[in-house]
Formats: structure tokens, sequence, C-alpha cells
């Protein structure tokens, strides 16, 4: 599915496909999706998940179909009509069975409000953000988070910590952005495992810039941050934005800098080398991340 995405790279903005569930709008990060199809018939699997519809096979790639309106506890109608949505993330590819598809729309993360707690109770909660356009709301969900709950195999694999046996890393401060609470909590659990415990935690990108505008402003970078970890996909500032702010300040830029998303596929790399990443993994990866972390960090202090 070519969308030409974020033709400038950093420029926080995104492209968000709309589509419908029984007459209410949702959004799709269209860096997610590979292609959609019309309908088609589906193998069901026997003991499966409520929410999975079974499998199909296009062009020779099984793909499993998940139920959103069950996932999201919606009347189930139309089983046989509607769209696929195929997407690629975390190394899966899955296919979402939706209504009907409205349009695509760019959108700047700035203008995404973030869900509060009416919204998403705590680690619970499938929305990533609200988009106000024309007359009507548009809900974005978690589409990781969904996977998760059907699947929680495909989510962090935390037991890659496990071998690393005890370990005190507290005296290497690490900025992290990550917007999920699910998430966030099971990458700080990880990291604390491997001896990482001093962590700064912040809910988008903006956050963590004013964060180390806070410490340049006082002279306390060298202190304060050995690493940042930032997700891309954030309300209020991207994590290409806030690699593109660091890589592009002379104080700044010299700190190990890893994008860890759902998101990191071929194209998003590429993305993310051009703005100055220092390493690029994609989520289950989180024995990798510490290594990584590990890695850059001590190199960072060899220099």
């Amino acid at each position: 599915m070519d969308t030409n995405i974020l033709l400038e790279n950093g420029t926080n903005e995104l492209e968000v496909l709309e589509f419908t569930l029984n007459d209410n709008h949702y959004g799709i990060n269209v860096a997610k999706i590979r292609e959609i199809l019309c309908y088609q018939p589906v193998t069901p699997i026997p003991n499966a998940q409520p929410s999975v519809e079974g499998i199909f096979m296009p062009r020779d790639t099984m793909i499993t179909v998940i139920n959103l309106k069950n996932c999201l506890s919606l009347p189930n109608t139309s089983d046989t009509k509607g769209l696929f949505i195929i997407t690629n993330f975390n190394k899966l590819d899955i296919a979402f069975h939706v209504d009907e598809v409205i349009g695509i729309h760019r959108v700047s993360w700035a203008d995404i409000i973030e869900p509060d707690s009416t919204i998403n109770v705590g680690e619970s909660g499938v929305s990533t953000g609200v988009i106000k356009l024309d007359d009507k709301l548009v809900i974005i969900l978690d589409f990781e988070k969904i996977v998760t709950d059907i699947s929680p195999e495909t989510g962090l694999r935390v037991t890659d910590i496990d071998g690393m046996g005890e370990r005190d890393r507290s005296d290497s401060p690490i900025v992290l952005a990550e917007d999920s609470p699910l998430l966030s909590k099971l990458i700080t659990d990880c990291l604390k495992k491997a001896g990482y415990t001093n962590l700064k935690m912040h809910a988008n990108g903006r956050e963590a810039w004013d964060q180390l505008l806070e410490y340049k402003k006082d002279g306390t970078i060298e202190q304060n941050v050995h690493c940042i970890i930032t997700d891309i996909e954030m309300p209020i500032m991207d994590g290409h934005r806030l690699t593109k702010l660091v890589k592009e300040d002379d104080q700044l830029k010299k700190i190990p800098l890893i994008i860890f998303s759902s998101l990191v596929n071929e194209e998003m790399r590429r993305k993310g080398e051009s703005l100055g990443a220092d390493a690029q993994l994609t989520k289950p990866e989180i024995g990798q991340l510490v290594e990584t972390v590990d890695k850059l960090i001590t190199r960072m202090q060899n220099k």
C-alpha cells in the first residue's frame, strides 16, 4: 500500500486510515497497513480465542483474521461482509475485519488528544488517542494491545531477561518515552530487572524533550542521561520528531538513542537511520534492547 507517509522525516505527522464498525469511527496509523482487501471466506480454527475469526491465505501467505467488533465488545453483525485491513507490526501479518473504510487523513501528532482515565482505565485501555475531524471524533486504536490481549506471547518476551543474573546499572540513567501504560510498565520492569533502576519515564516525546532541555539548561546532561529509548507512535510528539531534535542538537546528539517500536520495518528503519538513531529494535526483542543499551552506554563512556 503506497501512501508516501512522512514525505519529510521527523515532521511529527502521520497518516491515519479512518474506518467504521457499526457506524462508530476508528483510526489506524497507515504505517501499520500493508493492504486492504474485500472480505474473503476464512477457515475457522478449532478452540481459537473468540476474537479470532480464522485464517485465510492470499498469495500463499497465511494470515490470521481478527474480528475487531468482538475485541471492542460491539454488536457483531454482517460477519461475511466488510473489509480486511492487512497489517504488519511486531513482525506479524494480521487482518482486522472492519465494516467500511472512509479515507486517509494527514494529521499532526500535536493534534491528537491523549485519552484520559475515562477512556482508558490503567493498562486495560485500547485507545492511543482521539482526533477531531469536522463534526466527528475518530478513536485511534491500540492494535498492539488488542493483539497482545488475544495472544500474550506476541508481546514483550520478558523471559529474555531471566538469564542475565544480578546486575547493577543504577549509575546509568535512561530517559524513556512510551505512551502505552502497559508497555511502559513492562519495559521499565525489564530494565530494572537488568539493573537499570535509574529511569525517567515520559508519556510522549514532548515530555521527554522538555526534560532534556531542562537538563541542558542546568548543565546536567552528562549526569542525568546516558541513553534515550523512544517509541515511534505517541501523541503530541512522536519518536521520529524526538530523534530529529536530539540528533540536531550539538550538546545532545552524542547521547545514544534507541528507537524501540512495533513499527520498525524496512521503511521505518531507513527513516530512523536518516534521523540519526543509534539503534532500532522491534518491541518483542526486550532482551536485545538490554544488550543494545549495554553496548551503546559502554561505547559512549569509553570515548
